[in-house]
């Protein structure tokens, strides 16, 4: 030892733990490393982002070099520590154990614990970088890797666990993509994580979510007179009307209302020309999924379907635009008097709404908590939870709100007043 200057024992202790420090930061990198943001970089080209890959296809090989590196620099560093305290301070049980215990303490702030914190918080910074020199000493290595990995995979086979690259490759599902798309923050613009949330969200949707109810759908009746045929055809809102005869549950076809435009100004507009500028009716299951409904209408070039149920009863009308506003948000006009109008409170906490409306339109639009998975329009709530058909100005607590039911008839809710929950302790107050 006398033969080797004091700075130069200190400078071989400072490098060795540089060493230690870089397997142990390298390491805590490496597997910190995001996989989806390694597969983008590797596609933009980037040699490092590739030559990481490389080295994470085979974990096994990865680690032992790491360990292998480790284990060897720490080992020359306690001997070398030993042999320096023996030499200025003599062979005694309080010198090998100060000197070990130091050394401990060095090896744990310096060489561990910090170097993996900064790995973890850091892992693309420092892993792209290290994966050059770990690839060069994975090849001078490369005999020692192969000899200690014989015993490994001895041991991973006895307790079968598959290797890295025997394991099945690692996948997300659409429960933690939608986890990625909620904490990606100012990565990805609000419109642009409201699709994509809202493209999730269709998986479990189905046509009967956004249907229109079979009792607003506006059909044309071939059996009318011909003067009220006309009338309705030029006060039309809609491009596409469902043609009936007598009654919606008798659909004989779909009439493009553009096509009878030149007949209008005829003065007998007759069934017979109706039915010839028919074309049949594109029905669909009740409850097709929302997204199979919509590869549907491309493979089939439609844009207009009627849901029918088991029995074959209409039960609802479906367009292309309605499946497309569940994915960007509603972007056409409305049909005036329509209950798919924009709704919102008034200065009272109050709104009017039809009971034929949807819970999830009334979630979205008004910010409340209607269950979904059961009835879908708020009649349908009501008389779920009343089982009869109420009288006019009944009220009832629902979450987030009261409703008052304040017109009926024999067969359904017309309308209600939906109260918001702060305004609606004042009006029970005042009703006491």
């Amino acid at each position: 030892m006398d033969s080797f200057p004091w700075w130069a024992q200190v400078a071989a202790l400072i490098v060795l733990l540089l060493f230690s420090a870089f397997f142990s930061i390298a390491e805590t990198a490496m597997m910190a490393l995001s996989r989806l943001r390694l597969r983008h970089l590797v596609r933009e080209g980037s040699r490092a982002a590739r030559l990481t890959q490389t080295l994470l296809d085979r974990t096994d090989r990865l680690l032992s070099v790491i360990l292998l590196g480790n284990n060897l620099v720490n080992n020359v560093l306690a001997t070398l520590v030993t042999a320096l305290a023996i030499h200025y301070f003599g062979q005694s049980e309080w010198v090998l154990a100060i000197a070990a215990g130091s050394l401990t303490f060095a090896i744990l702030v310096f060489a561990e614990i910090t170097p993996k914190v900064i790995g973890a918080t850091y892992p693309e910074r420092i892993a792209l970088p290290a994966s050059f020199v770990l690839a060069v000493l994975l090849k001078l290595a490369t005999p020692l890797v192969w000899f200690v990995n014989l015993f490994v995979r001895a041991v991973l086979s006895a307790l079968r666990i598959p290797r890295r690259g025997e394991a099945q490759p690692e996948q997300l599902s659409p429960q933690e993509l939608r986890t990625v798309v909620l904490e990606a923050g100012n990565f990805i613009p609000p419109k642009h994580r409201s699709i994509l949330l809202n493209l999730f969200d269709l998986e479990q949707l189905t046509v009967d979510d956004v249907m229109t109810p079979r009792a607003r759908i506006e059909a044309l009746d071939i059996s009318q007179p011909p003067e009220a045929i006309v009338h309705q055809l030029v006060t039309c809102y809609h491009n596409k009307l469902p043609v009936c005869e007598g009654d919606i549950a008798r659909v004989v076809g779909m009439l493009h209302v553009r096509k009878l435009l030149p007949l209008l100004g005829e003065q007998h507009l007759t069934a017979d020309q109706i039915r010839e500028k028919m074309v049949p009716p594109y029905f669909i299951p009740a409850g097709t999924p929302l997204l199979q409904q919509l590869q549907m209408f491309q493979d089939n070039r439609q844009r207009v379907g009627l849901v029918v149920d088991e029995y074959g009863d209409v039960q609802g009308l479906v367009t292309l635009e309605d499946i497309i506003e569940e994915i960007v948000g509603e972007f056409t006009t409305q049909a005036p008097g329509s209950a798919a109008r924009r709704l919102q409170w008034d200065a009272d906490g109050q709104t009017v709404v039809d009971g034929s409306i949807s819970l999830r339109e009334l979630n979205r639009q008004l910010r409340l908590r209607f269950p979904t998975d059961g009835p879908r329009t708020l009649n349908g709530l009501l008389l779920e939870i009343l089982q009869e058909i109420p009288d006019a100005a009944c009220c009832l607590r629902l979450p987030d709100c009261i409703v008052e039911i304040i017109q009926t008839d024999e067969q359904a809710v017309r309308r209600a007043r939906l109260i918001r929950t702060e305004a609606a302790e004042a009006v029970l107050q005042g009703k006491d």
